[in-house]
């Protein structure tokens, strides 16, 4: 029976073919960092707190800074031994229904109780979105990123086994071809969809049309070698 090393001697040293075929998979690659590291973008969470309606009215018609009205909104919490402004409380108070004027700014709200965000969520960021701010992913709602990759991943699951039955049923080239499409249609569809479910399932089937082409191109590379 013939070992590793009689059918090693048998397709060659590391030469010219299998140095081009490395190459081609290398070429191939590089769109998937784009794939996995969108994430650090796409799903950027910048520093936010509660929103109050009222607070917002006042600092733009007081002209109070981001801070002042962030004071008057959101309680500070013991984090890591440091007193910082809470991301997902507010003070239970209706300013509607409360006298606040511009000369108000130094009230002491240590004792009031506090709530859950009501009305949305307030972001500390310069021009920089993501569809964390997009559609408010925070707090509770902050497990919905890990979604993001969840089901990129699986979509390469799914594409591994389904391409590859593809390209043994259909062809290599009109299965590769068919990935490309795929991924051209989703791509453009993942800018202007309206809501994040729609979203996660764009993503997995990108990844699945992803997955297809490196698996089909790996097939058409093993056939060449073969």
């Amino acid at each position: 029976m013939a070992t590793f090393d009689d059918l090693l001697e048998e397709a060659g040293a590391f030469g010219r073919c299998q140095k081009r075929i490395f190459a081609l998979f290398c070429l191939l690659s590089l769109p998937f960092s784009g794939v996995y590291v969108g994430i650090v973008f796409q799903g950027f969470t910048p520093d936010h707190w509660c929103r109050d309606s009222a607070v917002v009215e006042r600092r733009q018609a007081c002209g109070w800074s981001l801070a002042d009205s962030r004071r008057l909104t959101v309680p500070l919490v013991n984090s890591s031994g440091v007193l910082q402004p809470s991301s997902c409380e507010q003070y239970e108070v209706d300013w509607n229904a409360t006298a606040l004027s511009c000369d108000t700014q130094e009230l002491n709200l240590t004792n009031v109780p506090v709530t859950a965000c009501k009305d949305g969520w307030e972001y500390q960021y310069e021009g920089r979105k993501s569809f964390v701010t997009e559609f408010d992913l925070v707090c509770s709602d902050a497990w919905w990123v890990d979604m993001y990759q969840s089901t990129l991943n699986v979509g390469f699951l799914v594409g591994s086994f389904v391409f590859g039955y593809f390209a043994d049923r259909f062809g290599r080239k009109l299965t590769f071809l068919m990935s490309n499409m795929m991924n051209l249609v989703s791509g453009i569809m993942l800018a202007v969809v309206p809501n994040y479910i729609s979203i996660l399932v764009l993503r997995s089937i990108f990844a699945f049309g992803v997955k297809g082409g490196w698996m089909t191109t790996y097939v058409m590379r093993k056939d060449d070698f073969t």
